[in-house]
C-alpha cells in the first residue's frame, strides 16, 4: 500500500471503552457471535432456519440433504468468521478461536479438488459454475471468504483458512479476465473487488489487484456480457424479480469510470464505489478518483437520508430518482449504510480530505447502530425513519418494513454485517500515514501507534456531554484531528492553554513535541434541520439534530398518531431525565410542541384545525424500539 495515504490502524493496538460504542462492540464479542454462530447452525428455537452450516456439511461429504436457503448463504459464516477475527485480534473472547477452527475445518472440507468453493453450486448444479454471474454470486461469496480469511490470519498467524481462500482466489484469477479462453464477465454482486485488493495487499501478489482491476473495467464494456448471459440462459431466472434485467440495477449499464451519479441496487453500489477508491488509491489512476468523487458527490448530496440510509425504494433494494427521500417506505438496508462507511473511509484515504468522514459517521451513529437491538439478539434489515406498526403488513407494499427488529433473516446478510463493522470499529476512529496520526471519530479509547515507536494515544469523547474531547499522547507525536461538519466554532487547548491548530483539509494539524494533552470543545447543541425542498417527502418539516446524532420521537412517550404532532423551530430544546434502559448514557430531548386536531369526527368533514400544546420527548434515533414497540418519526411537521 502506498504509505503516502493513510492507512486504519491494527485491531490489537486499540480499546474502545465508550459508553456507547464500548457497550455494543463488547456485546459482539460477549454475546451476538455465540448468538449467530448457534442460528447458523439451526439450534435455536423459533427463529428462521439458517441451514448455513448445514449446506457446508453436505458439501463436504459429511452430511446427506439437499441445500437450502439463498445462493449468497455461504457469506453468512464468512462475515462471522471475520467478525470473530476481528474480536480475537482485540483480545476479546479468545474462546472463539475453538468454534472458529471448527467452521474453517469444514469450510475447507467443502472445497473442491480445484479450488472452487460453493455450497449452492456444488450441491445443486455443479455443471453450472459460472454460467449465471448476474444472479449466482458465486463471486460475491467468494469475495467474503477472502476477506475473512485476510482477518483471521492478521489475527491468528493461521494459515489454514487463508490458504483455502488463496486456492479459489487462484482458481478466480486464472477463470477470469480479458484472455481468449477466459471468461470475460464480472460479478452481478459486487464485493470480490474489495477482497482481492485486501489479498493483494496481504501477499503482494499483483495478479489478485490485476484482477479486481479487471472487474471494474470491464463491467459494463460492450457487446455487454450480462446480456448475453441472459440470452444463453433463455432468460431463466433464480430469482422471479430478474426477469426483463435492468443493467442499471447491478451498475452494469456502462462503465463504473463513465457513471458519474449514483443508482441501482445501494448495496452494490457501495461496494462497487469502495473497490474503485481502492483501485485510484493503488493505480495512482485521476480518472477513476475523478468518477468516484462524483459518485460520492450523487450518493450524499442528492440521494442519502438524513440517518445516513441509502435506498429508497422497497422493490429492489435501490436508488431511484434524486431527492426522492420517502421516510416510511425507503428501504435503507443496513449493509448499504456500512458500504457507505467503507466508501467515506477509502475516499478519504485517497484524497485525505476529513469531509468525507461527515457521512461515515452520519451512517454509523444511526443507520448501523440501528440495525442493532441493545441486547445484540434482533436485527433490522430495513431502517425506516418513520413507522406506523398498523400499515406494515404483508401482501402490501409496506411488506419490506418491519415496525420491530427480527431474530434472524432468511437472507441474513444484515447482522452479520453489523457484526463485522462493529467488532472492527477502530479501523474508523483511526488511521497513520508516514507524518501523522488521524482521529476521524470521536469514540472514547486509546490506540497504541507501532508506525511512531509506540506512542500510546488516549482520548475520552462526550459527545453527550456537549462535544468535550480530551486527546492525550505520552509521547512526542504530529495528530490530524477531523473537525466534524456539526462544530461550527471549535475551541482547542494544548496544555490548557488556548490553541490556534492549522486548519487543513478538515483536520486540525497539531505537532506535539512532547506528551501532552489536547482539549477540544466542539460546542455541541441540539439543532433543528431542514431538508432541499425537493424532498417533497420532509417539505414544511425539521428534524431533531444531536451532533452525529439523528433523534425521533416514539409513541411510547409521545402517543400515537405522531404525524399529527407538530413543532416550532425557535422552542428550546432542554434535556429530559436519561433513560436507564438504553445503553450510552445519550440525553433525551424535551420540548413544546402541538398535536394537530383536524376537528373532523367522521371520515371526512369540514377544516376546523386546532393546536393542542403537549411536551415531547425525543431520543436518539440509534436506540429506538427497545423499549415498547410503537410508531415512530423522525421528520416532524414545522408551525410557521
Amino acid at each position: 500500500m502506498h504509505r503516502k495515504y493513510f492507512h486504519p490502524l491494527k485491531n490489537k493496538h486499540i480499546r474502545i471503552n465508550d459508553p456507547l460504542f464500548g457497550y455494543y462492540s463488547n456485546m459482539i464479542a460477549d454475546t451476538v457471535l455465540q448468538y449467530q454462530w448457534d442460528i447458523l447452525n439451526d439450534r435455536i428455537e423459533g427463529v428462521e432456519l439458517s441451514h448455513c452450516v448445514e449446506n457446508f456439511r453436505i458439501a463436504a461429504g459429511l452430511s446427506d440433504g439437499k441445500y437450502y436457503g439463498t445462493v449468497n448463504l455461504d457469506s453468512d459464516i464468512y462475515k462471522w468468521l471475520e467478525a470473530v477475527s476481528y474480536c480475537i485480534e482485540s483480545g476479546k473472547r479468545n474462546h472463539l478461536n475453538n468454534i472458529a477452527d471448527e467452521a474453517i475445518d469444514l469450510i475447507s472440507k467443502a472445497q473442491q479438488p480445484d479450488g472452487y468453493l460453493n455450497t449452492y453450486y456444488t450441491v445443486e448444479k455443479p455443471e453450472e459454475r459460472w454460467t449465471n454471474l448476474v444472479e449466482g454470486l458465486e463471486l460475491y461469496s467468494a469475495g467474503h471468504l477472502i476477506e475473512a480469511a485476510v482477518a483471521h490470519y492478521s489475527a491468528t498467524d493461521k494459515t489454514v483458512l487463508l490458504d483455502t481462500a488463496i486456492r479459489f482466489a487462484d482458481l478466480i484469477t486464472e477463470t477470469f479476465g480479458p484472455g481468449s479462453s477466459q471468461i470475460q464477465g464480472y460479478p452481478g454482486h459486487q464485493e470480490i473487488e474489495l477482497a482481492l485488493v485486501k489479498l493483494y495487499r496481504l501477499t503482494g501478489e499483483k495478479r489478485y489487484l490485476d484482477t479486481a482491476r479487471y472487474f471494474i473495467d470491464y463491467r459494463g464494456v460492450l457487446p455487454n456480457y450480462f446480456l448475453g448471459e441472459i440470452d444463453r440462459r433463455n432468460e431463466e431466472t433464480i430469482f422471479p424479480e430478474f426477469k426483463n434485467y435492468d443493467l442499471k440495477y447491478s451498475q452494469s449499464h456502462k462503465p463504473p469510470v463513465s457513471q458519474k451519479s449514483i443508482g441501482g441496487h445501494a448495496v452494490r453500489a457501495m461496494y462497487m464505489c469502495s473497490a474503485m477508491a481502492d483501485l485510484a488509491l493503488e493505480y495512482g489512476d485521476e480518472e477513476l478518483t475523478a468518477a468516484c468523487s462524483s459518485l460520492w458527490a450523487s450518493t450524499t448530496e442528492k440521494n442519502m437520508f438524513i440517518t445516513g440510509g441509502l435506498g429508497s425504494s422497497g422493490f429492489l433494494e435501490r436508488f431511484t430518482t434524486e431527492y426522492d427521500l420517502p421516510n416510511d417506505s425507503m428501504y435503507c438496508e443496513t449493509c448499504a449504510s456500512v458500504g457507505l462507511m467503507m466508501f467515506g473511509q477509502r475516499m478519504a484515504s485517497v484524497t485525505k480530505d476529513a469531509g468525507y468522514y461527515d457521512a461515515v459517521e452520519r451512517a454509523l451513529y444511526n443507520t448501523v447502530m440501528a440495525g442493532i437491538n441493545a441486547d445484540g439478539l434482533k436485527y433490522f434489515y430495513v431502517n425506516p425513519l418513520e413507522v406506523w406498526p398498523d400499515r406494515c403488513l404483508p401482501s402490501t407494499s409496506m411488506r419490506h418494513v418491519r415496525p420491530v427488529r427480527q431474530k434472524w433473516y432468511s437472507c441474513a446478510c444484515c447482522p452479520t454485517n453489523i457484526a463485522r463493522t462493529l467488532a472492527s470499529l477502530g479501523q474508523y476512529i483511526y488511521a497513520a500515514d508516514d507524518r501523522s496520526l488521524y482521529i476521524h471519530l470521536f469514540i472514547s479509547s486509546e490506540v497504541v501507534v507501532e508506525e511512531f515507536g509506540g506512542v500510546r494515544v488516549k482520548m475520552v469523547a462526550d459527545i453527550a456531554a456537549g462535544g468535550i474531547i480530551r486527546i492525550t499522547a505520552d509521547a512526542p507525536v504530529n495528530l490530524r484531528i477531523r473537525i466534524p461538519d456539526y462544530s461550527e466554532e471549535p475551541e482547542f487547548l494544548l496544555d490548557a492553554d488556548l490553541a490556534e491548530p492549522v486548519i487543513e483539509s478538515g483536520y486540525a494539524f497539531f505537532e506535539l513535541k512532547s506528551a501532552a494533552e489536547i482539549k477540544i470543545n466542539f460546542n455541541v447543541k441540539p439543532r433543528w434541520t431542514a431538508a432541499n425542498n425537493r424532498v417533497r417527502s420532509d417539505a414544511g418539516k425539521a428534524a431533531l439534530i444531536f451532533g452525529p446524532f439523528v433523534y425521533c420521537l416514539e409513541e411510547t412517550d409521545n402517543g400515537s398518531n405522531l404525524s399529527a404532532a407538530v413543532i416550532d423551530t425557535d422552542v428550546s430544546v432542554e434535556r429530559g431525565k436519561r433513560l436507564s434502559e438504553l445503553p450510552g448514557n445519550m440525553p433525551v430531548f424535551e420540548y413544546d410542541g402541538y398535536r394537530m386536531d383536524s376537528g373532523v369526527s367522521g371520515l371526512y368533514g369540514t377544516a376546523d384545525f386546532r393546536m393542542e400544546p403537549i411536551r415531547l420527548h425525543a431520543v436518539p434515533y440509534c436506540l429506538w424500539c427497545n423499549r415498547e414497540p410503537g410508531e415512530m418519526i423522525i421528520w416532524q411537521r414545522v408551525r410557521i
